[in-house]
């Protein structure tokens, strides 16, 4: 056992004036950059003082153990009864809905156990009505008859989402058909109920076409022949994947003037964004506008090309903090490809999106993308788990009714299979307007508006950083005590923290990085109440609990 014996000293700690409770956030958040060190008024406008205060430390405590153990900490998986893959959540009448691929589908009261409401492929089933004897859906790809064949023989029916049409008073069910890893099809039903079924009603966007195949698609009714074979095809006959997309993983929202936009895209030319009609729900092709990367056909890209692992796009407007979240995932998602949630940020639906750098990924090398975007989720390890989660991602994100906002995705685990569930994790906005996704799968908690005492939420910490890598490497717990003095002690570690008072927001600095974000008290995943804290800076995200 590691032990290390600390003398007393004094420090200065800065307590920010005109302080705003945590349950109504911050009015207008900081620049783009998010610079952690920047504070915001319940107002919205910067703070210009801060009052000093000195404080002398008393003597520490004699012995800080550094050794980490879970002697006591009970385990548990959470069991969510069902396996559904690329979760995409949609609230009505009271419950929550998952979508996933493959046809699979589910329903949760509580957002931690859910039951089937379908899965697989099957001629009759009730979200998908008769999807599977349709030829026409798969026509040009999804199946071993469709004019560009499924690579494996197999039905591909992928990463579908569902909104409500308020124009049209129907939910609307987007989703791919797909053959290869770059030929595939967007497509939509509809259903005057969420749990089906949802009639096919055609096709959106095509994309891995080459020379005999651009015919069966409708790219020619808005691009003409000419200029789409020498854009969307490369000379070798191979359709132009570095720069164009792969038209799966469609997601669909309103912003916030009440328009309607679909974001899609998986590796390949990068995430696209096109506006849709309210009155149909199907595409508005936009005017070129190369400058601004804005395809006739496809739409803008925002983020990636050059084949880049990024895909699994998912915009997330909120009011309060008055930006669109980007979601994606990065890596492969394969319980050992590094799989995980990145977000990036922007004030108005077509971007520019960029992270905590003010910065964003365009045709990147792969895997030279790995920088860019904060890091939410990915292979992990905490007290309470019978074992590590891995391949955390291809997230959605929704905003509950009583404000909550909340991160659903699959993840797979440290269990040498690719045995895969939903979690659901919610998320706090720090003052800089970044997410802080909680530690443990949802379980009720509800972040204190007044904030914390200190002595309630100093202490001894397990505490994991994930970095910003894509591998399968496992972010393991180390020790952090953050003292009531305001110092941060680890083996050989130190630094400092603050709390801001009558919020819940903190921050917190080691190894010469600075974090800022939220503290909560929840439970672990056996139920045991922790005081938690979830902070992020320079893309990285930190997560602490706290047993004692």
């Amino acid at each position: 056992m590691r032990r290390k014996r600390w003398s007393a000293l004094g420090i200065s700690v800065l307590l920010a004036a005109g302080l705003a409770a945590c349950g109504s956030l911050q009015g207008t958040q900081t620049a783009e950059r998010g610079d952690v060190g920047a504070q915001t008024q319940g107002n919205g406008e910067m703070e210009n003082e801060t009052a000093e205060q000195e404080i002398e430390v008393g003597e520490l405590p004699a012995d800080l153990d550094f050794t980490v153990n879970y002697d006591g900490i009970k385990t548990v998986k959470i069991e969510a009864g069902v396996s559904v893959h690329d979760p995409s959540i949609y609230k009505a009448d009271g419950k929550y809905y998952i979508f996933g691929s493959h046809m699979s589908t589910a329903v949760s009261e509580d957002l931690r156990t859910w039951t089937s409401l379908g899965d697989g492929y099957k001629v009759k089933d009730q979200i998908y009505y008769e999807l599977m004897a349709n030829e026409e859906a798969f026509a040009y790809s999804g199946s071993k008859k469709s004019l560009i064949p499924t690579d494996d023989r197999a039905w591909h029916v992928w990463a579908p989402d569902v909104i409500y049409n308020e124009e049209t008073g129907l939910y609307y069910l987007y989703f791919c058909t797909t053959s290869t890893w770059n030929a595939s099809n967007l497509c939509y039903a509809t259903s005057e109920s969420i749990e089906g079924p949802y009639e096919w009603k055609g096709a959106l966007i095509y994309s891995g076409f080459t020379a005999e195949t651009l015919d069966a698609t409708d790219v020619t009714e808005y691009v003409d022949r000419d200029t789409a074979k020498d854009r969307y095809i490369k000379k070798s006959n191979e359709y132009n994947f570095n720069k164009y997309p792969n038209a799966i993983d469609p997601t669909v929202l309103y912003d916030g003037e009440g328009r309607l936009w679909m974001v899609y895209g998986s590796w390949s030319g990068g995430m696209y964004l096109l506006e849709l009609d309210k009155a149909t729900g199907e595409v508005i092709h936009p005017e070129e506008d190369e400058a601004n990367r804005v395809d006739p056909y496809f739409g803008k890209r925002l983020i990636g090309g050059n084949h880049s692992s990024i895909e699994a796009p998912y915009i997330l407007y909120d009011e309060e903090s008055g930006y669109y979240y980007l979601f994606v995932s990065y890596g492969g998602l394969a319980r050992e490809g590094g799989y995980q949630i990145r977000v990036f940020r922007s004030e108005t639906i077509d971007g520019d999106y960029v992270d905590m750098n003010g910065e964003y990924p365009m045709d990147t090398n792969n895997p030279e993308h790995y920088p860019y975007g904060l890091k939410l989720s990915g292979n992990y390890f905490l007290p309470s788990l019978e074992m590590a989660y891995m391949a955390t991602g291809h997230n959605s994100a929704f905003i509950d009714e009583d404000g909550k906002k909340y991160v659903v995705n699959h993840t797979r685990f440290d269990n040498k299979t690719e045995e895969h569930e939903p979690r659901v994790h919610q998320f706090i906005v720090n003052e800089e307007g970044w997410p802080c996704m909680l530690p443990y799968a949802t379980d009720g908690e509800t972040v204190s508006e007044s904030g914390y005492d200190k002595s309630a939420v100093a202490g001894r910490y397990y505490v994991i950083n994930q970095g910003t890598a894509i591998d399968a490497e496992i972010a393991q717990p180390f020790i952090l005590y953050l003292d009531e003095s305001g110092q941060v002690y680890g083996d050989g570690v130190e630094g400092s923290w603050e709390m801001k008072d009558g919020t819940c927001y903190m921050k917190v600095s080691y190894d010469g990085k600075n974090y800022s974000g939220v503290f909560c008290q929840m439970n672990d995943e056996a139920g045991m109440q922790v005081m938690s804290f979830s902070a992020v800076g320079g893309n990285e995200s930190v997560w602490g609990v706290k047993y004692e």
